[in-house]
């Protein structure tokens, strides 16, 4: 299905036209300001009932807050939570993050880091919202917000908590902007700093030079696909493993092992499609789009991120969840818009029917998808209703003292990388911290019956005495000196 037809038509013996020369429907700025104001509020909204919920799913989101505030304070970002000193530089290359510093200054928590991706995600609607205005006119634009707006991968990376691929949304839309409207130049410098987003993005800024190329522009898209090139192999080779105190890149082994075992890269390749979860996210992928963006040159964008995805041996990359399929969400919109515009000049009046018809039926897709999607939990009153974990969990933090170090399990971490030095537990031997934080009920591989035991198996050099038992949260001092 996949077009490469400049001209957008397909009528035999008639010369390719530019696209830019077609003029541009009027997309006025206000309207879409208004819903993405409304975006982000839902985004936030969401984002912020979890985090005051106690409900973050992961480690991340303590973990950017330990990097944002290193740079906020001019120091090298060292996040302990991943080990006492750790260089966060040598796990994964993205010192983007840099930029929320000035924000963090005036609100040191990790819900300025929550409220900062809600905006970037809704600064990302505004761009695919209008640019489909624009290409398609009539009312497709606002259809096309509430789509994009409401797709799976955004609402599935909201629910994850803050990620450093909150940057790369906006600006793949607007690198995908530039390249319908022809704006080569614009394309070039809106992909640029994708480099400094996340390391592997370096790839997909060479494939944005490779459809430069395939336009016409061959010498802007060589040098940008070598400088992608260039870049993803210095950060993956020299930068991270220079930061990294094991002098090695780590995440080759999600594609080289499986359990411990090694895995070449023929399996690799030969496994990429042996799981229906993988399956399922490739149909939803292009689905959303009531799929007319496999119509688009557009929709090759997303293969450098699918590619390591569906070559790793980590489930937790395959399928719907998580943020990784956030980057996917303004590529597959835009090249549907593409795709429609293509089709539009179709001989086939079959195919002409359904592309006037297909951005309603991707605002359908999206608003059905959403009761079975995260942001369904906004309908539920008791989503909003803090329950007895919630104020034990509120207990427990109130005991442990401001400026401690303090180490702990997913469920207090994200309260605490603001005004404590946090640790994973388990994760800082011969640290000895001031305190010990622990939810009983966090799903331990086996159960914690004594404590303070727990704690000083974690740490033999120091003793410990509980403090503060809140359901099922126990916080434990050090009686011992620092050593």
């Amino acid at each position: 299905m996949l077009d490469l037809n400049q001209s957008g038509t397909d009528v035999p013996g008639k010369a390719p036209t530019s696209k830019a020369a077609t003029p541009l429907h009027p997309a006025p700025l206000r309207p879409y300001l208004l819903v993405a104001t409304l975006l982000c509020a839902v985004y936030f909204l969401y984002a912020y009932v979890h985090f005051s919920h106690f409900q973050s799913p992961s480690w991340d989101l303590g973990i950017f807050e330990q990097e944002v505030r290193a740079y906020a304070g001019l120091n090298a970002p060292v996040v302990d939570i991943k080990g006492p000193g750790y260089l966060i530089l040598g796990d994964h290359f993205s010192p983007v993050v840099a930029l929320l510093a000035p924000l963090y200054l005036v609100w040191p928590s990790a819900a300025a880091l929550l409220f900062a991706q809600a905006a970037l995600f809704a600064a990302s609607a505004v761009v695919v919202g209008r640019t489909v205005q624009q290409v398609l006119g009539g009312r497709s634009g606002l259809c096309a917000t509430v789509a994009y707006g409401l797709s799976w991968g955004l609402q599935e990376a909201v629910k994850a908590d803050f990620h450093e691929i909150a940057f790369a949304v906006p600006l793949i839309a607007l690198v995908c902007r530039a390249l319908l409207l022809e704006r080569w130049r614009a394309a070039v410098l809106w992909a640029l700093p994708l480099v400094l987003v996340k390391e592997d993005l370096g790839v997909t800024v060479a494939v944005v030079g490779g459809l430069l190329a395939l336009h016409g522009r061959r010498l802007q898209g060589l040098l940008l696909a070598a400088f992608g090139v260039f870049a993803f192999a210095a950060t993956v080779l020299v930068l991270i493993p220079a930061a990294s105190s094991a002098g090695t890149y780590d995440y080759w082994k999600k594609i080289e092992e499986n359990g411990g075992e090694r895995v070449s890269l023929f399996d690799s390749v030969l496994g990429v499609l042996d799981s229906s979860v993988k399956i399922e996210m490739l149909v939803f992928l292009v689905g959303i789009t009531a799929f007319m963006a496999l119509r688009s040159p557009l929709i090759l964008l997303v293969l450098p991120t699918l590619g390591w995805r569906l070559l790793s041996q980590d489930s937790n990359h395959w399928g719907m969840v998580w943020h990784y399929s956030a980057i996917l969400m303004p590529v597959v919109f835009l090249a549907m818009a593409d795709g429609i515009r293509r089709s539009r000049g179709s001989k086939r009046p079959w195919l002409v029917s359904y592309a006037n018809v297909a951005v309603p039926v991707a605002t359908a897709v999206a608003v059905a998808l959403t009761q079975h999607l995260p942001f369904r939990e906004l309908l539920r009153p008791e989503t909003y209703r803090a329950d007895a974990r919630t104020h034990a969990a509120e207990e427990a933090l109130r005991a442990i003292p401001v400026g401690a170090r303090v180490e702990t399990d997913i469920t207090l971490m994200a309260h605490l990388t603001a005004d404590r030095t946090v640790y994973w537990v388990g994760g800082a031997p011969g640290t000895a911290p001031d305190v010990v934080a622990i939810n009983l009920d966090f799903g331990w591989s086996s159960p914690i019956d004594d404590p303070v035991e727990y704690a000083q198996q974690l740490h033999p050099e120091a003793r410990y005495r509980i403090t503060r038992e809140a359901g099922p949260f126990v916080v434990m001092e050090r009686t011992t000196k620092a050593p």
